[in-house]
């Protein structure tokens, strides 16, 4: 078997294709750093979970909390209540030990998030048409943040928006429309995250990370043998005084 030899020729032949492929990330870099720095943030932003939308709850007796502990056998020890407002109807939010559970805050009654209530949640945060309604048992990529199964209702606007909202609680989790994919989607070649689009710590960039610091490095060091004292002669006559004639008194 061959020796490799780590001669200056070795160096620029793994250089000259390492360049090339970093150069190319560097390409996706700039594109898509330029795009996401194009793209009106006040847009892409308007689809956030920071909206909200409530009620004014009746009044009246409400249902005593205390009873609720007996609501769900199965349910466990309760271990805080919330009393929230559901679409204008007031609801307990019981969390324990085995999750949250929704009760009617007026009689006590068991609630779950059917296709209706999540339609209801998410209208009062887009009034165009609903076109669909589909049900998921956990977060894809536009609600990665949020965890737990969840409703998307899809709406008929220019910005083909999706709300997403909570299958367990009830409440709006995230809007997302074109605009933020768009942003999302150069934002995942920039970040080079082509799995899940938030983590900037992952192998890969790692990977080209240490790639870019080895072509630093193979780069300078063909930076001085590339070069040899013949090239430098031009400097050498630029620093040589001229010699005068000598004249004869």
């Amino acid at each position: 078997m061959k020796a490799i030899r780590f001669s200056p020729l070795f160096f620029r032949r793994v250089h000259k294709w390492v360049g090339l492929i970093l150069g190319l990330q560097f390409v996706l870099w700039a594109l898509s750093g330029s795009v996401m720095a194009l793209l009106d943030k006040d847009k892409v932003r308007a689809h956030g979970g920071h909206m909200e939308h409530s009620h004014v709850l009746p009044g009246g007796d409400y249902f005593d909390p205390a009873r609720l502990q007996g609501m769900d056998p199965d349910m466990g020890k309760v271990t805080g209540i919330t009393l929230i407002d559901l679409t204008g109807r007031p609801i307990y939010e019981v969390r324990t030990e085995k999750g949250i559970r929704l009760a009617d805050a007026t009689d006590g009654s068991p609630v779950t998030i059917d296709r209706e209530t999540a339609s209801a949640v998410a209208q009062m945060m887009n009034e165009a048409p609903v076109t669909s309604i589909a049900m998921m048992p956990k977060a894809n990529l536009e609600a990665r943040d949020h965890s737990g199964p969840m409703w998307r209702v899809n709406f008929a606007d220019a910005e083909n928006s999706s709300a997403y909202v909570s299958a367990e609680t009830g409440r709006f989790l995230v809007m997302r429309g074109d605009m933020w994919r768009t942003w999302d989607f150069f934002w995942m070649l920039h970040n080079m995250d082509y799995v899940n689009r938030s983590s900037f710590n992952h192998p890969f960039i790692i990977f080209v990370a240490f790639g870019t610091l080895w072509l630093s490095g193979t780069g300078f060091y063909l930076l001085f043998k590339s070069f040899n004292r013949s090239d430098f002669k031009w400097l050498r006559r630029r620093k040589t005084p001229k010699s005068r004639p000598v004249t004869a008194a």
